[in-house]
């Protein structure tokens, strides 16, 4: 067993914990599979859609996303991924990719052997109701996002997604204080809120005038927690960490 703080897969565990206990066998197996990390630079493929899968992954360092296109080449992003996140727990079940997942920004990815994550989640029962509690509420993070591009209006669909990503930061001890750093180019955010990159210069211009964040270069502050939860209809409901 591995417990040791620089072990690639701890962060992937304590996500797992967020949702449910797991036990001194259950740490010890999963801590105990075999794990290679790969550095990878933004816009680097992890899985493409298509792809057949060996390997899970589980993203250290960094920030990924997950995204869609349509045969002529539009893009529709339709989650963002911070360190800790699964990124393909479906492939335990599904054998083809239906989705890309790219690097977002320079990090670190820690590839599992398929096989030894189906035979640990095979013989114990707390890892596997850790993988299906993870891939619920992936679900019903991705009802939310449907929810957000479809029936809220601009300023509050970018509020909703500013929120979610403070959040799950913040859940994850990965942010403090008022804000964080938010690597994300305006064409990207346009394309996980359904919006033009235009579209949403103008947003965060309108966030900003009225105090309710302030940004520096990819650093974004919020003046008004409260104020832009409110405008933004966020609710943590559907992300569904024990202790939120």
């Amino acid at each position: 067993m591995d417990h040791r703080p620089d072990n690639p897969l701890l962060l992937m565990v304590q996500a797992f914990q967020k949702q449910g206990s797991l036990s001194e066998d259950d740490l010890n197996a999963l801590l105990s599979l075999p794990a290679k990390v790969r550095k990878l630079e933004p816009s680097s493929y992890i899985v493409r859609e298509g792809d057949t899968p060996n390997f899970c992954c589980v993203l250290k360092s960094g920030l990924a996303y997950r995204q869609k296109q349509t045969s002529g080449g539009q893009r529709q992003i339709v989650s963002l991924n911070i360190p800790g996140d699964a990124l393909d727990l479906q492939h335990l079940f599904l054998g083809i990719a239906d989705h890309s997942v790219q690097m977002m920004t320079r990090g670190e990815v820690v590839f599992i052997p398929m096989r030894e994550l189906q035979d640990v989640v095979s013989h114990h029962s707390g890892v596997a109701r850790a993988v299906s509690l993870a891939t619920l509420v992936e679900a019903s993070v991705f009802r939310e996002w449907v929810l957000n591009v479809g029936r809220r209006d601009a300023r509050s669909r970018l509020a909703h997604l500013l929120c979610e990503f403070a959040f799950r930061m913040r859940m994850r001890g990965l942010a403090s204080g008022p804000g964080y750093a938010l690597p994300i180019t305006q064409e990207q955010l346009a394309d996980a809120l359904g919006l033009t990159s235009v579209h949403v210069s103008r947003m965060l211009k309108i966030l900003e005038s009225e105090g309710l964040l302030v940004r520096n270069k990819r650093n974004i502050t919020f003046e008004s927690w409260e104020n832009l939860r409110e405008i933004a209809d966020f609710n943590p409901r559907y992300l569904h960490f024990l202790d939120s």
